[in-house]
């Protein structure tokens, strides 16, 4: 409260001569005030009320002055809050609380009623001064309010994605079932994991957005589970300013932002879509596979039968000198070397014919290759071959990116021969130890990838053989063209690469893979 001018009289000067205040300054005082004012008997019975009581209840001086106070009364006023008043009072104490009373034309309105006892001299009530105000209107914007509040929250609720609302030193303010619920999967307030794999994701942007107080639209994170698969969720962000309701901030407005996060889990979303795309790739690397072998078949029949047919030519050479003028009656052998001529021209025509079919390498321009990825997807290819067999899979990833120039597709059909090689392996030993172990390690100018298992291994004689068309070890019953690893050899090939079976490993299998990296790629 500001400081009284010094030119104002002093209290004292108000005063009478006594000391006292004079007794009309009292009742002009009651008259003018803004509450109403009555008094009543030790009955009730109405003494005195003022204009501001008669502006509230309707009624003039001369029609409330001898009736009881009952007469403001309203039946929806529960009997118990009467009963309580009179109990209060009686112990000459004030009571203070809300009543629903009616005025004179009937309408009703909620009065704020405070009752204080009048004891006189020889300590017994006397009188009762009663004030009240009209609290019906604040009455209904607080309903409104809690109504609203109410509505808020039960929207907020029974809202299918998780909402919770952050103050500006990002404590929870409010949240919803949805969220509640993330608490117990996540195991941990799940502000404190989504917030930082946000801000993880977007960078600077999301520094800048919160700085200026933006609206961050849907952004997917990944939010990983110990033991359990990762979980994906859809974050929004938005922002909105609350007034300070503090005493402080009534001349001097101060604002405060809140943030609004909306987490949707994605996971079950992003499950299906990885389904699709594991589909998608499994019917790529089955329709190139197709054409690769088909690519291998016709040319090794072509490589076979040009063989037989080299030696035809030569053995015709033979026929040729052996059947000369010179040493043979004319004519002889001419029948012969015709003939033989023309097979082994239509012979050829057949060659090229069948040449011609072999499918052309499809021209695709190279692109950055992460060979995590690829190795991470021929692993999920092979999840259901590797349940199955029982096979343990020890994978480690390179720890920094391995990118190299290529074609992702080959590549993921070079590592697939290599993994599915490896199961059938394991299969045919039907050894207690059942395990495959890829490694990817990114080494000065090259990346190395190991692929091992512990099948029946592949003997010192047949390490270069193995690569060659048409050789398998597994026996044509078992339907195996033996093209797997030549279709490898050559990807590996037209990747500048190289690949070989290590000479030291001798319990199981160890296929070596080394590709250049890609140059002027960071892969720190």
């Amino acid at each position: 409260m500001s400081q009284a001018p010094t030119d104002h009289p002093s209290p004292a000067a108000t005063h009478d001569a006594g000391g006292e205040v004079p007794s009309h300054l009292f009742r002009q005082a009651v008259e003018q005030a803004a509450l109403a004012i009555s008094i009543t008997d030790a009955r009730a019975n109405i003494l005195y009320a003022n204009a501001a009581f008669a502006r509230t209840t309707g009624y003039g001086q001369d029609e409330i002055v001898g009736h009881n106070e009952s007469i403001l009364s309203y039946r929806v006023t529960p009997q118990l809050v009467y009963e309580t008043l009179w109990a209060q009072i009686q112990r000459q104490r004030p009571w203070n609380g809300l009543l629903v009373n009616k005025r004179k034309d009937g309408s009703r309105y909620l009065a704020d009623v405070t009752i204080t006892p009048v004891v006189n001299e020889d300590g017994l009530t006397s009188h009762y001064l009663g004030m009240q105000r009209d609290v019906t209107e604040v009455h209904r914007l607080e309903r409104q309010v809690q109504n609203q509040k109410t509505l808020i929250e039960s929207v907020v609720d029974s809202a299918q994605v998780a909402i919770v609302l952050l103050d500006d030193r990002e404590h929870v303010v409010l949240d919803n079932q949805e969220y509640k619920k993330l608490i117990g999967d996540l195991g941990q307030e799940p502000v404190l994991r989504l917030l930082p794999a946000l801000r993880t994701q977007m960078g600077s942007a999301f520094d800048q957005a919160y700085a200026k107080h933006l609206n961050i639209a849907a952004r997917e994170v990944c939010i990983p589970i110990s033991g359990r698969p990762d979980r994906w969720f859809s974050c929004a962000i938005s922002w909105f300013e609350e007034q300070d309701v503090g005493a402080d901030a009534f001349y001097e407005p101060m604002r405060r932002h809140y943030m609004l996060l909306t987490v949707q889990d994605i996971t079950e979303l992003k499950q299906q879509q990885e389904a699709l795309r594991i589909n998608s790739v499994r019917a790529l690397l089955a329709e190139q596979e197709r054409i690769q072998g088909l690519r291998e078949t016709l040319a090794g029949a072509v490589y076979q039968l040009e063989t037989p047919l080299n030696m035809l030519s030569t053995a015709i050479h033979l026929l040729e000198r052996r059947f000369s003028p010179t040493s043979s009656p004319a004519g002889a052998g001419d029948i012969t070397t015709s003939t033989l001529d023309e097979a082994i021209k239509k012979s050829r025509e057949a060659l090229e014919t069948l040449r011609a079919c072999i499918p052309d390498h499809a021209v695709a321009q190279q692109q950055l290759v992460s060979l995590n990825e690829i190795l991470s997807d021929v692993l999920k290819l092979a999840t259901s071959n590797l349940l199955v067999a029982g096979i343990v899979v020890d994978w480690i990833p390179c720890a920094q990116p391995a990118v190299v120039l290529g074609h992702s597709a080959q590549l993921a059909n070079l590592f697939k021969q290599l993994v599915f090689n490896a199961i059938e392996a394991v299969n045919e030993r039907r050894g207690s130890q059942r395990e495959l172990r890829i490694t990817c390690t990114p080494l000065s100018d090259y990346v190395e990838i190991l692929v091992e298992d512990s099948g029946s291994g592949i003997a010192e004689s047949l390490r270069y053989t193995v690569f060659q068309p048409f050789f398998t070890t597994k026996g044509a019953s078992k339907q195996h063209l033996g093209l797997g690893l030549a279709m490898a050899q050559e990807v590996v090939t037209r990747h500048g690469g190289t690949i070989d079976i290590d000479p030291t490993v001798h319990i199981g299998c160890r296929v070596r893979v080394q590709l250049p990296l890609a140059k002027g790629v960071s892969h720190v």
